[in-house]
C-alpha cells in the first residue's frame, strides 16, 4: 500500500475510549441548558464505552448514574461500569428495539420511574455530533497539517464519524469519509438505498458499531461509502495491531482497521488515510485476546500453544538431539576399538 495511513487512538483518553468527548460534552451541555439539578440521575443506554466515560463524568460532578448495557458487552466492560459506581441493568442483545425488554427501551422505561432523572439518548441528541466537530476533527485536521485525504470510522451512534466529518468537510470537501458497519447492522443499506430493511439485521459479535435501529446523529449526507466487516476479520485486525504495530486497540478498531484493506486497491500514493481507533484493548480481554474465546466462536481451530511452553519445546528437543549425537557418537567411537 503506497498510501500512508495514520491511525488516531483514543485509548490514550482518561476513560480508554473516544466517548470521553461525548460524555462530558453532552453534560455539561445539558448543565448549560438547565436539564441537570445537583444529585439529578443520568440514564444512558450503552454497549460500555459511553456508560464507563458516562459513569467518570457522574462522579466527579456529584450525578447519580443508571446504564442499561447490552448482553453483548464484555465482561471487562461491565466490572468498569460497576467499578465506577454506575447501576447497570443489563438487557439481551438479540431484543429488537421496542421490544420492552431491549436497552432503549429499558433506558426510556427507568427515565420515566425515576424523579429528576435525565436520559442522555446518544443516538438522537445532536450535542455527540457536537462533541466530535469541536474536538476529533480539529485535532485530526491540525495534527495530519491538512494533509488528510480519506478519514475511516466505524458507524455506530454516528457521532463520531459525523462530527468530525462535517469539520473536515468544511476544510477541504473532497476529504473522502468512509464509514464501517457490521455485518447484521441496517445502516449501509439504509445509506445506499433510503430502506429500512429488517431482514438486514441478525446477530454480530462486534461491539461498538453498527445498528438495528436509524440513530439520528448519523448524517449519511456526509460519507462517502460504507463497507460491511465480519466478526472474525475484525478480530484478527484488532490483534494484528497489536502484534505487527503496537498499538493494543479495541474490536471496533480491528473493524475499521479490516476496512482500510478492503478499500486498499482505490488508494495511491499521496493519499493520507486517518484510522479512528475508538477504545483500548483491555476491554476485550476475555474476548478477542482470548484463545479461548477465539477457538469457542470458531475463529480459529485450535489454540495454539503459549510462546513460552513452545520455547522449552524447542529448547528441549535441541538439547535431547545434541545428547543422542553425542551417545551415539561414543558407540561408534567404541565400535571401532
Amino acid at each position: 500500500m503506497k498510501a500512508e495511513v495514520l491511525g488516531k487512538v483514543e485509548g490514550f483518553n482518561p476513560g480508554h475510549s473516544a466517548k470521553d468527548r461525548v460524555a462530558l460534552y453532552m453534560v455539561e451541555k445539558a448543565e448549560q441548558e438547565g436539564k441537570l439539578s445537583p444529585g439529578s440521575t443520568i440514564i444512558e443506554a450503552t454497549s460500555g464505552n459511553t456508560g464507563f466515560s458516562l459513569a467518570t463524568v457522574c462522579l466527579v460532578k456529584g450525578y447519580k448514574c443508571v446504564l442499561t448495557v447490552s448482553s453483548k458487552a464484555s465482561d471487562e466492560k461491565l466490572r468498569l461500569l460497576q467499578s465506577m459506581g454506575a447501576e447497570v441493568f443489563i438487557c439481551p442483545s438479540s431484543a429488537k428495539p421496542e421490544d420492552p425488554d431491549s436497552y432503549y427501551s429499558v433506558a426510556k422505561q427507568l427515565h420515566a420511574e425515576i424523579p429528576d432523572s435525565y436520559y442522555l439518548n446518544q443516538n438522537f441528541d445532536l450535542a455527540n455530533q457536537e462533541a466530535h466537530y469541536h474536538t476529533t476533527g480539529p485535532e485530526i485536521w491540525e495534527q495530519t497539517e491538512g494533509r488528510i485525504t480519506h478519514y475511516v470510522c466505524c458507524v455506530g451512534t454516528g457521532g463520531t464519524i459525523s462530527g468530525t466529518a462535517k469539520y473536515l468537510k468544511e476544510q477541504n470537501p473532497n476529504i473522502k469519509v468512509i464509514g464501517v458497519d457490521a455485518y447484521g447492522s441496517v445502516l449501509k443499506k439504509y445509506w445506499k438505498t433510503g430502506e429500512f430493511d429488517e431482514k438486514e439485521i441478525y446477530s454480530y459479535k462486534v461491539e461498538g458499531l453498527g445498528k438495528s435501529i436509524i440513530p439520528g446523529n448519523v448524517d449519511f449526507d456526509l460519507i462517502d461509502h460504507m463497507i460491511k466487516v465480519h466478526d472474525r476479520d475484525s478480530a484478527f485486525r484488532a490483534r494484528e495491531l497489536a502484534s505487527k504495530e503496537g498499538i493494543f486497540a479495541g474490536y471496533s478498531s480491528g473493524a475499521a482497521m479490516q476496512a482500510v484493506h478492503k478499500l486498499k486497491r482505490e488508494l495511491v500514493e499521496g493519499d493520507v488515510v486517518v484510522v479512528l481507533f475508538p477504545d483500548h484493548g483491555s476491554r476485550y480481554l476475555g474476548k478477542i485476546y482470548s484463545e479461548d474465546w477465539m477457538e469457542d466462536v470458531g475463529f480459529i481451530k485450535e489454540k495454539k500453544e503459549p510462546s513460552y511452553n513452545s520455547y522449552l519445546y524447542r529448547k528441549y528437543k535441541l538439547r535431547y538431539k545434541r545428547i543422542y549425537n553425542r551417545v551415539n557418537y561414543y558407540i561408534n567411537q567404541t565400535l571401532k576399538i
